[in-house]
């Protein structure tokens, strides 16, 4: 009771926040029940589902203000749950047990991530280290859809609707090495010796030359994948302490991943080179990739930059052009 005369005090603007505004009527509301507010509020999700707080709003008559108040209290009460994704700029509120109809605003996700949930929505379970890097992204960001967890120290992805105990896990058979050729020695043709009818004397033939297996060729070692997934990790760890979004990924080798990202509500495209030192032919590149989507670049590297090419970009930062006199 405490709790419900609290939330009416401020919704009538009696508490120490300032709500009530004299000279704005909108704010002021007359005494009403909070808990048969409440209840009308569970009762319309339970009709209608998964619901953003504008729908909310308009079916109890209440400002957003009055209304994601009334949502809130009853989050922390855990009489309601809220979803990951968003809606436009809003989440949607929910029962438990309406977690399933989550589906049906799916398509509201971002590119990126509607393939990771039509992926994941098939194949019910996914490992994380045999998918892209860009799928393996897009996993992290529908937590309402996709569940981790881990099984003999890898990281497996389950549809949300799937439980854990359906997983089995696939072992790869044991590689069976191929059967090595048999050297085949040819003999040599050993034939009675002749008699010369003159000399009446033996006489020998040449034996036929014993041939010998060519050498197989050598194979190539297989470029490791680790190295590459390692700095993929690195360079989101990097956004992440930057609060760089992750848009896109445009590029990915083992010497430059090249993304495109959102800095300060702008779209760039981030150039990050797996090696210590950016040359200017690096620069060059990169100002053409950057150019061919008409977007501002930003370099990133694993050292910091030469101080003669530092000092360069400084010194052209303001320069108009360069001309020749005639």
């Amino acid at each position: 009771m405490k709790k419900e005369k609290l939330l009416t005090m401020k919704l009538n603007g009696l508490s120490h926040n300032n709500l009530y505004n004299p000279l704005n009527s909108s704010l002021i509301m007359p005494q009403q029940d909070t808990s048969a507010i409440k209840e009308r509020i569970i009762n319309y999700i339970r009709h209608r589902g998964p619901c953003l707080p504008v729908h909310i709003a308009k079916e109890i008559g209440m400002s957003i203000l009055f209304t994601s108040a009334f949502l809130s209290e009853l989050i922390s009460e855990r009489r309601l749950k809220i979803s990951n994704m968003k809606v436009g700029s809003s989440s949607l509120h929910f029962l438990e047990g309406q977690e399933a109809r989550l589906e049906n605003f799916a398509q509201y996700l971002k590119s990126r991530e509607k393939d990771a949930f039509e992926l994941i929505r098939q194949k019910r379970f996914l490992d994380d280290t045999k998918q892209e890097p860009a799928i393996r992204v897009a996993l992290r960001a529908i937590k309402d859809f996709a569940i981790p967890f881990e099984r003999n120290d890898k990281i497996i992805w389950r549809y949300f609707t799937i439980p854990e105990s359906d997983y089995i896990e696939i072992k790869p058979l044991p590689k069976i090495e191929p059967p090595k050729p048999v050297t085949q020695i040819i003999a040599p043709i050993v034939k009675e010796p002749e008699l010369d009818i003159f000399s009446k004397e033996p006489v020998e033939k040449e034996q036929a030359p014993i041939k010998k297996p060519k050498p197989k060729p050598k194979r190539k070692s297989p470029s490791s994948q680790k190295k590459n997934e390692k700095f993929f990790d690195k360079v989101k760890e990097f956004l992440s302490k930057k609060n760089i979004e992750l848009i896109d990924i445009e590029g990915f080798s083992k010497n430059d991943l090249t993304l495109k990202v959102r800095r300060n509500g702008k779209e760039i495209l981030l150039i990050a080179f797996n090696k210590k030192r950016i040359t200017d032919k690096d620069i060059i590149n990169a100002s053409k990739k950057a150019s061919e989507k008409n977007l501002q670049y930003m370099l990133v590297s694993l050292g910091e930059p030469l101080k003669k090419l530092s000092n360069l970009i400084e010194a052209i930062k303001d320069l108009s052009g360069i001309e020749k006199i005639e």
